[in-house]
């Protein structure tokens, strides 16, 4: 097995693509060599605990409305390529994405770490939900089959904050500074969103290189 590192955020929409790119690229390769582990990073560690209003968080990051629809334009177009599905009006919170980074790591202890992510992108960027809030986090813990009422004693506690922190210091000082971030085999860093006829090319290419050994 080859080791897949993805460095992403849950609130940055082109991970979900990324995501979605990378898993049209596995179903059409069922034999991929690869052994797949998800690293937080935060792109607003700054947000408060609660989040914020999203529109407000949009307006002040892009300004005009008419920015805001032209930023999403190619978003949309690719999220569409990557057979995926935002719906962005449904979204009311910008959230703060520390406690759902936590949430990852425990379902990653249960061998559960990337249907966590899977239901945690789909929950935010689809459904609208606030993956900001504790009791959100708890009960699709619960969907994912953890234990809801043990998450939920989790995350009121301080539980792995310092080692989710340190973990996405430790990708910084690595020199990301933007995600997706994908690292294959420790060695090639493949940045952003890439396409899937892309990821079947590196797949294909790194079975024909365990042929060859």
């Amino acid at each position: 097995m080859i080791k897949l590192d993805i460095i992403s955020d849950l609130a940055c929409p082109w991970c979900y693509v990324g995501k979605g790119y990378l898993d049209q690229a596995l179903a059409a390769r069922p034999d991929h060599p690869f052994r797949i582990e998800w690293h937080p990073f935060q792109l607003n560690p700054e947000l408060p605990p609660e989040g914020m209003d999203r529109q407000a968080y949009m307006a002040a990051k892009f300004g005009s409305r008419e920015n805001i629809v032209r930023v999403h334009e190619p978003l949309l177009a690719h999220a569409e390529k990557a057979g995926i599905a935002f719906d962005l009006p449904a979204i009311n919170r910008a959230p703060n994405t520390l406690d759902a980074h936590r949430l990852i790591h425990w379902a990653g202890l249960e061998g559960r770490q990337t249907q966590m992510v899977t239901a945690l992108f789909g929950a935010y960027w689809h459904d609208g939900r606030d993956i900001g809030s504790p009791e959100t986090l708890a009960a699709i813990a619960g969907e994912c089959g953890l234990d809801g009422a043990l998450v939920a004693r989790l995350l009121a506690s301080e539980a792995d904050r310092a080692e989710i922190r340190a973990r996405i210091a430790h990708s910084q000082d690595r020199g990301v500074q933007a995600v997706p971030t994908f690292i294959v085999a420790d060695r090639h860093v493949i940045p952003g969103a890439q396409p899937a006829d892309l990821w079947v090319s590196v797949i294909d290419e790194l079975i024909e290189n365990t042929k060859d050994h």
